[in-house]
């Protein structure tokens, strides 16, 4: 069973060198000793969320306090390629539900946008918005063990705005694709035809669809449309099919190559 991660963002500048001592406090050291019940010898990562892993054993474990010993330390490089979901707000808990999943799918970065068609906003409560979608993607690291927490924009972007990031993101090579099911060409269509790079943006409409103003606005930004599937899927779960898309596709194409080396 893979060790439970701890986040601590202030364990950079600390000293960590393996025989040393480590402190977690606070509410994560409340969840390690009352909810999974952590009992001395037991082994844990403790990790800043920008790829600093800390690998612990737990001596002793106070409600409050956790006081560990450092086993192993390691600097784990950012998630490459480098993959940021743009997510439009939903209402029902279905974006963050969205922010979720791509989280443990492995997304670098997340991107609110505030569409045309959307019925939710962030609107005069953005702070709190964005804080329930940094809650959300924060648990969803430390669930799938990850040592990097995705960044969360700062505010909704609106279509014009989200058109400029994507012409600077497509500007630097970036490839990006938008999901709309009146696309021609399936993303693995697309993802084979032109092989994933370094950086990869995925695009996630509301509930209600990417308006036809939108999609050429994006369009003409850089942005690339492309069809998930035979069916429709809900603006929660898009974002992760995605993913899985272009994990699949890449996977297959190494294997080609391989075959290919081989023969």
């Amino acid at each position: 069973m893979t060790a439970p991660v701890y986040l601590m963002p202030e364990l950079r500048g600390q000293v960590l060198v393996p025989g040393l001592a480590l402190v977690l406090e606070g509410p994560e050291a409340r969840h390690a000793a009352t909810v999974r019940r952590t009992r001395s010898g037991e082994v844990l990562d403790v990790c800043s969320g920008d790829g600093l892993r800390v690998r612990c054993e737990a001596v002793q474990a106070d409600r409050n306090r956790l006081d560990l010993r450092i086993l192993e330390v390691r600097e784990e490089g950012e998630p490459f390629p480098r993959r940021v979901l743009v997510q439009a707000l939903a209402k029902g808990g279905r974006d963050e539900q969205a922010v979720e999943t791509c989280t443990e799918y492995g997304v670098a970065a997340i991107v609110a946008w505030a569409a045309n068609r959307c019925v939710a906003s962030w609107k005069g409560k953005e702070t709190k918005g964005r804080a329930r979608w940094e809650a959300t993607a924060t648990t969803a690291a430390k669930q799938s063990r990850r040592s990097w927490v995705p960044e969360v924009s700062d505010h909704a972007l609106g279509t014009a705005e989200l058109a400029e990031q994507v012409a600077e993101a497509a500007a630097r090579g970036a490839q990006v694709l938008v999901c709309h099911e009146e696309a021609k060409d399936r993303l693995a269509t697309v993802v084979q035809a032109h092989p994933e790079g370094s950086e990869t943006w995925i695009v996630v409409g509301p509930e209600g669809g990417i308006d036809a103003d939108e999609l050429a606005l994006l369009v003409d930004a850089g942005g690339c449309p492309v069809l998930l599937g035979e069916h429709v899927l809900r603006s929660a779960t898009a974002g992760a099919y995605a993913l899985a898309t272009l994990d699949a596709t890449r996977l297959s194409a190494r294997k080609q190559t391989a075959t290919k080396k081989e023969a």
